[in-house]
């Protein structure tokens, strides 16, 4: 846990602030014991600082030990953060919140094919995340306003294969199946070029 210890450190010094699952095998001594609100789940709300090897090197600030149970499956979890400021409450929730994050990002990756960012300055990374997220919200938009039962996959994989299709796209969203039309039949195709 000593590079780990470093990171939190690292982070600490930079302004940054983390909320992170507890190893269970974490050396620490507890410097405070702060009482945890009385209607929420959360069982200790410590400050402790790391023990064990070289921890005091790695990580000499003060951290924040905050256990709470699940409300769902009655499990204990420990977090390990450096906000000392926050409700204990929020400092669980913040973790709950993050798997939000998780599942956008997993869903990114399922549904657009997305493995890598193209570009890995801020403003290309920025660009490609709310590129993302308006195709997310487009999908949805199209699958939520449609009578045909899709799945987010199914809809981005008949999508791309009628990318080069013309159809009336609000049309198409309710009967994918539908036979195209005859691409004779366009007015774009009857223009002639002198």
């Amino acid at each position: 846990m000593t590079g780990v210890n470093r990171l939190f450190a690292d982070w600490t010094d930079s302004g940054v602030f983390f909320v992170t699952r507890m190893k269970d095998n974490a050396q620490f001594d507890v410097v405070e014991e702060r009482e945890p609100p009385q209607i929420r789940n959360i069982v200790k709300d410590q400050i402790i600082r790391l023990t064990g090897a070289g921890a005091q090197e790695k990580c000499p600030h003060l951290l924040r030990r905050v256990e709470a149970i699940r409300e769902d499956t009655g499990d204990t979890l420990v977090f390990l953060t450096n906000h000392l400021g926050r409700g204990a409450s929020t400092i669980a929730s913040i973790y709950k919140d993050r798997w939000q994050i998780e599942l956008f990002f997993k869903a990114l990756k399922q549904n657009l094919k997305i493995k890598t960012f193209v570009g890995t300055s801020a403003n290309a990374v920025k660009t490609q995340i709310w590129t993302a997220l308006i195709s997310m919200l487009l999908l949805r938009y199209l699958q939520l306003s449609s009578r045909f039962g899709w799945s987010p996959s199914n809809l981005v994989a008949l999508l791309r294969m009628n990318l080069f299709t013309h159809r009336d796209l609000m049309a198409w969203r309710n009967q994918p199946f539908a036979t195209p039309p005859d691409p004779q039949n366009d007015a774009q195709s009857t223009l002639v070029f002198a």
